[in-house]
């Protein structure tokens, strides 16, 4: 047997793995990454899109952190949009259609530039556990690396199996094969593994699409990028549409339930209840006369179009005949059929906040292994677990990121005090303070912990330590600054919409008018600075929303206070008394760090919390 020696394995190479392997590798650890095949790395087996609705926020966090997934994303880029920008700031959120090989070309390259990292095309068939500690991996080549900790971010690999109808066979994404063997392996260390599903639409001919049939959807201008410190100039370089179905398209799909998987009880594992297949739409919303399809380009070099809103485990012939009922895809040719895919991953209560196991010391779970769906919510976790696998083989305090600092911290502390039953998707709902946790200030909140972990560069700190000086030091001018009456100003402010002014005002009051934007007033500032559209946005938002902002900053206090108090690790809930004895199980099981925590465990109620108060008071 042969024998190699490094620090941390990372097991998997798909967007937690990548995020994971090159935060340890820049952390200094001798990192090693397992992927079956090296084709694969960061693969975007389902849309090759980045960001979305509390998704871009995730991204813009792993940026200000010194992630790579926001400057892969703005580096292959062929569409971008904000989302929701007629809504409040809190929601708004970047999108960007990636050229999906370009994305993938450009995530190797990363890696294998990285110092203190091997890239290695194996499997990773065991975990090497002595005295409850990870003390190397096995591989299917027959290799033992010896290390200190190990991530094991396997995606929807691991006990894959795919479902086309009747059809179904053991596979990863794309027709890639498998992880098989570690299952079983995890299983006879006590670690419970369960079955989730998932799935993808067809990817059609661009020639056998009706474009004139469908709307268009452009990109914006200017664009926005996902990296705070991106100079260089963005360009949309494509459009997407959009078509719907129909009642004949509901009704193909209908007459045949029966043969997909997914209502003929083939399916074991439990899909996700926020981005269902279109056969689950139309049963579960018979009364909605069409649903929105989205037809999107894979990149540049391929004529291969994505269409999201239409994952389906249907027979390839079903597929066929309900698409061809849709509007603009009358003679559409499939070139991938769309599909379901079964995978093992884990109870996330299996882990402690930082994602280690609590079983295991020295392992640590990410992505969809974890429950999760979404590259962008796996790419933060492996973020996370790379940065504490490094910690923790340098036996430092390990990262835990609060839920009023960042989406990231919010989307942990959901997996490991609630759980999950389905895979889990991040949404700006599940924040109760978004407006806090907006994508324009993700480097204000994070950026001081990128560079404090050691992963910010100081360059990248030094240009978002001058951009936020320019837009305070703006906030104080704009304060101090009063704007006279005069006819073009009192026309500019009934043009948008508001009353003239009779007296001057200061700049910051006209500021809070909704109506009224900054570029409109500094016209009439002669000291006016020329700003960025991004930091003219940032300093508006402070502005038209600090009342919001400040109710918001309250709450945030009022938990922190729960937050400090912490619980002992070791304690046997059974004994407490006063505790309910649900709420003593939930608390033996979930292991809540602090009382803030515990707050957030289904099954402890506010009487239980006044109890566990008065055990920390002792």
């Amino acid at each position: 047997m042969n024998t190699y020696d490094y620090e941390i394995a990372i097991i998997g190479g798909g967007h937690a793995g990548v995020e994971a392997a090159l935060a340890s590798a820049r952390l200094g650890m001798k990192t090693v990454l397992f992927c079956l095949s090296l084709d694969t790395l960061a693969n975007m087996p389902c849309n090759p899109c980045i960001g979305g609705s509390a998704k871009g926020q995730l991204v813009s966090e792993i940026d200000a952190l010194g992630g790579e997934m926001g400057k892969a994303a703005d580096a292959t880029f062929i569409q971008s949009r904000t989302l929701n920008k007629g809504k409040g700031p809190a929601v708004h959120a970047l999108r960007v259609q990636s050229d999906r090989r370009k994305y993938h070309a450009y995530m190797k390259s990363a890696l294998e530039a990285q110092e203190n990292l091997e890239v290695k095309q194996d499997e990773i068939t065991e975990i090497i556990v002595e005295n409850g500690k990870v003390t190397g991996v096995m591989s299917r080549l027959g290799a033992l690396y010896r290390v200190k900790a190990a991530v094991i971010a396997t995606g929807t690999y691991l006990g894959g199996r795919i479902h086309i109808g009747e059809l179904n066979y053991q596979s990863g994404p794309d027709n890639v094969m498998p992880a098989l063997q570690l299952t079983a392996d995890l299983n006879s260390k006590g670690i419970a593994l369960r079955r989730f599903k998932t799935g993808t639409p067809a990817r059609v001919h661009r020639r056998s699409i009706d474009f004139s049939q469908m709307e268009i959807q452009k990109g914006d201008e200017p664009i926005t990028p996902f990296s705070f410190d991106n100079t260089l100039p963005l360009e949309n370089k494509t459009d997407c549409f959009v078509t719907y179905t129909n009642a004949k398209t509901h009704e193909v799909i209908l007459s045949n339930l029966h043969r997909s998987p997914l209502y003929a009880g083939r399916i074991e594992g439990v899909g996700p209840r926020y981005c269902p297949s279109i056969e689950d739409k139309i049963v579960r919303f018979r009364d909605k006369e069409r649903h929105q399809l989205f037809v999107e380009p894979m990149g540049l070099d391929t004529d291969e179009f994505y269409l999201q809103g239409m994952s389906s485990s249907l027979p390839f012939d079903v597929q066929i005949e309900f698409l061809r009922t849709i509007k603009g895809l009358e003679k559409v040719e499939i070139m991938r059929p769309a599909y379901a895919i079964e995978y093992d991953c884990i109870d996330p209560l299996e882990l402690f906040a930082t994602l280690e196991f609590k079983k295991i010391h020295g392992l640590f779970g990410a992505g969809q292994f974890n429950g999760t769906s979404g590259y962008e919510e796996a790419a933060a976790q492996g973020l996370i677990a790379g940065i504490n696998a490094a910690k923790y083989c340098k036996n430092e305090e390990m990262l835990i990121l609060p839920r009023d600092s960042s989406y990231i911290g919010t989307l942990i502390d959901d997996l490991v005090t609630k759980g999950c039953n389905e895979p889990y998707r991040m949404m700006t709902s599940r924040s109760e303070y978004r407006l806090l946790l907006r994508q324009d200030n993700a480097p204000e909140r994070l950026a001081e912990i990128g560079k404090a972990v050691g992963l910010l560069p100081d360059k990248r700190y030094a240009f978002f330590c001058d951009m936020r000086d320019k837009v305070q030091g703006e906030l104080k001018r704009i304060e101090k600054t009063t704007l006279k009456p005069t006819e073009e100003l009192n026309k500019a402010l009934t043009d948008c919409g508001t009353t003239p002014i009779a007296t001057g005002v200061r700049f910051i009051e006209l500021l809070k008018r909704p109506q009224v934007d900054y570029c409109t007033l500094a016209q009439f500032d002669g000291e006016a600075p020329e700003l960025p559209l991004g930091l003219i946005n940032k300093l508006e938002i402070q502005v038209k929303y600090a009342g919001y902002i400040e109710a918001q900053r309250e709450k945030v206090e009022q938990m922190r206070k729960l937050e400090s108090r912490r619980l002992p690790p070791d304690i046997d809930y059974t004994t407490v008394k006063g505790l309910r004895l649900e709420a003593q199980e939930k608390l033996n099981r979930y292991r809540p760090l602090n009382i803030g925590q515990a707050s957030r465990i289904s099954g402890v109620n506010p009487a239980d919390i006044t109890v566990l108060l008065l055990l920390t008071q002792k």
